[in-house]
């Protein structure tokens, strides 16, 4: 007996009705697992990468994002309330003793300086991507260019020395800011050696003092405020990582919160004087 056309057909349609309700099969036992996935899809965040790294990722306050804009060739945000306010590095910039670095410059030459400076602010951009990459899971491999090379380097540096202290992640590149007074962009909030924690990415051309960093302290402060101001926390713990161009580690961390939360305030009352 041969089969008609009609009997292939139907053989035909027969499988693929077969065929789809394995798939939805397949689908209905999977589910949660699809789950879990699209929403780590959406928290741009790899569950397994996260795993091996043994970091959590916590959403636990709704970060959003600042727009940028330039106010006098200076850094602002754009806050929710319309207003566009001076961010903590423009604050800082604004009222920071230049005596130190114009000495410098005039010492090794305005254009050898520009040169260094230049430099050191590509490798210190491409090893905070390298580091943003890490905390979200995302694959981080270097171009080929030296800068890329270095900056990955020292990034690895951070992630074996800082990091590994890292117990969890509540966001990355966040935007925080204090209304009507300041706004920024923080590298990192988490747990840190158990307390809840600012945390910022450093590079450097050699080891700092502590003396030499007191503008990290106000940054760390300035957001910690910002943060409890926002989210009603109380984070008195900030932390900075720090990789030399040498691929030394070094760190500091708030040491007397009162006394650099007096200090921001009074470099903000410094800084609205000035352009008032």
């Amino acid at each position: 007996h041969r089969r008609g056309p009609e009997d292939g057909q139907t053989s035909h349609e027969q499988k693929k009705i077969i065929n789809s309700s394995r798939a939805i099969t397949i689908l209905a036992r999977n589910f949660d697992k699809l789950h879990k996935v699209i929403y780590n899809m959406t928290m741009k965040i790899s569950e397994d990468a996260i795993k091996s790294k043994g970091i959590t990722y916590i959403q636990k306050y709704p970060y959003g994002e600042l727009s940028r804009v330039t106010k006098n060739h200076k850094r602002h945000y754009e806050t929710p309330d319309g207003r566009a306010v001076p961010s903590v590095t423009t604050v800082l910039s604004a009222t920071k003793d230049m005596t130190h670095l114009h000495a410098w410059r005039k010492r090794i030459g305005v254009q050898k300086a520009q040169q260094i400076t230049t430099e050191s602010a590509n490798i210190g951009t491409v090893m905070h991507n390298s580091l943003e990459k890490h905390v979200k899971g995302i694959d981080r491999t270097p171009g080929s260019n030296l800068i890329q090379q270095k900056a990955h380097t020292m990034a690895n540096v951070i992630i074996d020395n800082g990091l590994n202290d890292v117990s969890e992640v509540w966001g990355s590149e966040v935007s925080l800011y204090y209304p009507e007074l300041y706004a920024g962009t923080t590298d990192l909030v988490g747990v840190y050696k158990g307390e809840p924690a600012i945390m910022d990415f450093k590079q450097a051309r050699r080891l700092k003092k502590k003396e030499w960093v007191e503008d990290y302290y106000l940054q760390l402060v300035a957001y910690s405020e910002a943060h409890n101001k926002m989210y009603d926390t109380q984070i008195k713990t900030g932390r900075i990582f720090i990789c030399t161009q040498n691929n030394e580690y070094q760190t500091f961390d708030i040491d007397n919160y009162d006394h650099w939360v007096g200090q921001w305030y009074a470099k903000l009352e410094q800084y609205y004087k000035k352009i008032l």
